[in-house]
């Protein structure tokens, strides 16, 4: 297996080439315990169904040293807990807006349909109020998450701390070899970015149309941290969850990241690197083997050259290394064709667009019957200049997809498997392979976030031939949302 050394993506177009860059620092604060979440428990369970409740609400969190930060989250005050859900289980969810703001829960990565379910802007919460859904899980191992999606508030209110980790468990396809204890060999790493204004965050102040930058690096909510790794083979669940920085991950002594998954799960073989970039949204599944690291030795993670995360090395309990299967996961690629589907995205700052047109929650852009494999064609119209031109993480909700090419080339060794978001970068075309499984209105855009929610986004009707459905938007924003500033 060959080792890979260099991040992929046009460097030339990385962010730190804007001009509104900020670097990250590291803060003067003492060493924090890495926060692992907690597992929501369920409510209740009645033969194949499971009921959870999850609160969004405000809270005091404890980051820096002195002063607690103003945040929000789910069920706690700053992100939340890990959301499990099974293949074949139905879910009944109580969503309960206890923010002094409207909101949605959209579960990012999940197949289920939309647009109520799936949490986009159609489906918004009051303050004070709650909603019940219901949906079933089917789909394979995956890693997935819960962030609100309010355009056009999904930004600020990701910033202030709405985001959590959902993991899907599919017994046909999960590996048993792999680490699986949660918080012991098996943690989440939750990548976000905040700039600290006497220990508060101030969105407003910080605002930038073309992505919100922070200079102070969290994961899991928590700055300067250190995990104690106490057995050899340590699995990473690592999220890009920031607004808008990417991020290059890296380690002091260029440790063997051996990546085993992406956003839609396995991949068919796994890949090693000592380096790996995730652009916003995107999963990436790793392990880091410590069998050669004695008590007390340190592996720093890093984003760029800052440190972000300490892997201190304790006691060994015990040996949960295992032979892997040199096929991780059997996917089929061999799709041909022509595109039926395109999405342009073009421009920066004000002037972003998909197809030439901001976002309306009336409009359909794109039709597509579930079941059926179909070839889109992305791409990025930005100039590839330095600082002239950026990449674009185009997402889709309701499905998976698969990366068939770039610019006609092999998409890039870690994106074999399936995947929810891509980035795009200037200049170039990316084919997807997409089949959607479940029927519903689902939004495709840019996933830095100030893009969305400034309306480079589109939205496409998933249709069941067999049981169609008419869909007014327009009447459903008039039920939803009485108040028009809710509204794109």
């Amino acid at each position: 297996m060959e080792l890979i050394k260099n991040y992929f993506f046009d460097e030339g177009a990385y962010d730190y080439h804007d001009g509104a860059y900020k670097h990250l620092i590291r803060p003067k604060t003492k060493t924090h315990k890495l926060i692992i979440p907690k597992v929501l428990k369920a409510d209740k369970i009645e033969g194949n169904t499971t009921y959870y409740t999850i609160h969004a609400q405000e809270g005091e969190t404890n980051i820096l040293d002195g002063k607690a930060t103003h945040t929000w989250g789910y069920n706690g005050s700053l992100l939340g807990p890990l959301i499990r859900y099974q293949s074949g289980r139905h879910y009944h969810l109580t969503l309960v807006n206890d923010l002094p703001e409207v909101t949605t829960w959209h579960w990012h990565g999940l197949n289920i349909p939309g647009p109520i379910e799936d949490g986009g802007p159609h489906a918004p919460v009051l303050p004070g109020k709650s909603r019940e859904i219901e949906f079933d899980v089917n789909q394979p191992t995956m890693t997935a998450w819960l962030h609100p999606h309010p355009c056009p508030h999904t930004a600020e209110q990701v910033w202030k701390g709405l985001a959590a980790p959902v993991a899907v468990v599919n017994p046909l396809d999960d590996l048993p070899q792999l680490p699986h204890t949660w918080g012991v060999d098996d943690i989440p790493l939750i990548f976000q970015d905040r700039t600290f204004h006497d220990s508060q965050w101030d969105y407003q102040a910080d605002y930038d149309m073309d992505g919100t930058l922070g200079d102070t690096a969290l994961v899991n909510g928590t700055v300067n941290a250190e995990f104690t790794v106490t057995r050899p083979c340590l699995r990473l669940r690592v999220l890009n969850g920031a607004n808008r920085r990417e991020l290059r991950l890296n380690s002091d002594q260029n440790i063997v990241m051996t990546q085993i998954a992406s956003d839609g799960g396995f991949l068919p073989h796994a890949v090693e690197m000592t380096k790996i970039m995730l652009t916003n949204a995107e999963r990436a599944e790793i392990l880091l083997d410590f069998s050669d690291y004695k008590k007390g030795g340190r592996i720093v993670l890093k984003a760029d050259d800052v440190p972000i995360l300490t892997l201190k090395v304790g006691e060994f309990t015990e040996d949960n290394r295992r032979q892997l299967p040199k096929t991780l996961k059997q996917i089929e690629r061999d799709f041909t064709g022509s595109p039926s589907h395109q999405v342009i995205m073009e421009g920066m700052d004000d002037s972003v667009r998909i197809n030439g047109k901001l976002y309306d929650m009336t409009r359909i852009d794109d039709r597509q019957e579930i079941g059926k494999n179909e070839i889109w064609d992305v791409s990025n119209t930005n100039d590839s200049m330095p600082g002239m031109g950026m990449i674009h993480p185009f997402h889709m909700h309701g499905t998976e997809f698969l990366v068939l090419s770039r610019n006609g080339k092999k998409p890039y060794p870690n994106e074999f498997g399936f995947k929810d978001t891509v980035a795009v970068n200037p200049g170039e075309h990316v084919k997807l392979l997409v089949k959607f499984n479940v029927p519903g209105i689902f939004m495709y855009h840019c996933h830095i976030l100030e893009h969305e929610d400034t309306g480079m986004m589109a939205q496409i009707e998933a249709v069941d031939p067999n049981n169609p459905q008419h869909w007014n938007l327009k009447d459903l924003c008039d039920k939803n949302m009485p108040d028009s500033n809710m509204r794109m």
